[in-house]
């Protein structure tokens, strides 16, 4: 079973009634959350910090003392300052109306007036971070380490008889155009990656940055629901579906934009 959803319910500056967030609180706790209650003027770095601390999924901010413009903002641009964004934010309380959208435009993701069922709150909460906790990508091992070389023969020398490592194979792949050596190494491999033709990914990767490592591998179960999740996420991916590589395995590529400028790639199980 998935652990339950652990929410913050925070009051920040200078209100001094909370009967309406511990309301909210205990509807929550009697939906099945995890709710915790951080208690009356709280600064906006007071809040965060508590988040971080408790490790929770949401924060529900309420407010009724007409500040909202300007601390709800702070509580989302802290959370980014401390890569802590992806808290899923939500606000409550007297808001008027005409300030809703400028709040959904600094990150606060949902916001609740006066009069919204419990119900409704939970669900927005559940729909939001509930797949986020229980749908993430599962990943078994390394499976290799793709090293791009300008010639597949001395790179093999160097690995099985300089190196010593076993070689277990080579094999061309037409689509990516390239030529592949593996390498065992324990319990993953490397694979060296010469181009075939001026097309070749890796041939355009050489040419700009030179031999070295290209991407690594992570290797994964039902890769296709792997990638839906990585879709739902906004995760961006180099293509929409897994595709055949080498030995005929399913595998698919992550944008380095998402990974730190790493290329990941997914490849289905043997």
């Amino acid at each position: 079973m998935s652990k339950p959803i652990r929410v913050l319910i925070a009051k920040p500056g200078l209100d001094g009634h909370d009967r309406g967030a511990l309301v909210v609180a205990q509807g929550l706790r009697d939906e099945g959350m995890e709710v915790i209650y951080s208690g009356l003027r709280q600064t906006p770095a007071q809040i965060v910090s508590t988040a971080i601390q408790e490790d929770v999924d949401c924060i529900g901010l309420s407010i009724l003392s007409g500040a909202h413009n300007e601390l709800f903002p702070e509580v989302t641009s802290l959370l980014k300052q401390n890569q802590a964004e992806d808290i899923f934010v939500i606000g409550g309380g007297v808001i008027p109306e005409e300030d809703i959208p400028f709040l959904l435009e600094q990150g606060i993701k949902s916001v609740f007036t006066p009069g919204t069922p419990i119900k409704e709150i939970a669900q927005c909460i559940r729909e939001n971070v509930g797949f986020k906790q229980q749908k993430k990508i599962q990943i078994n091992k390394i499976d290799h380490i793709g090293i791009a070389v300008n010639n597949l023969d001395s790179a093999i020398h160097l690995f099985k008889d300089v190196l010593g490592l076993k070689m277990v194979g080579t094999e061309e792949v037409p689509s990516e155009g390239v030529k592949v050596a593996f390498f065992e190494i324990g319990n993953s491999h490397l694979e060296l990656l010469e181009a075939t033709h001026s097309d070749s990914p890796i041939y355009k990767y050489i040419e700009k940055k030179g031999e070295g490592i290209h991407h690594l591998a992570f290797e994964v179960d039902q890769i296709s629901e792997q990638f839906a999740t990585l879709n739902h996420l906004g995760i961006p991916l180099l293509q929409n579906e897994p595709k055949l590589g080498a030995h005929d395995r399913k595998v698919g590529f992550i944008h380095p934009k998402a990974t730190s400028k790493v290329l990941i790639e997914l490849c289905e199980k043997e």
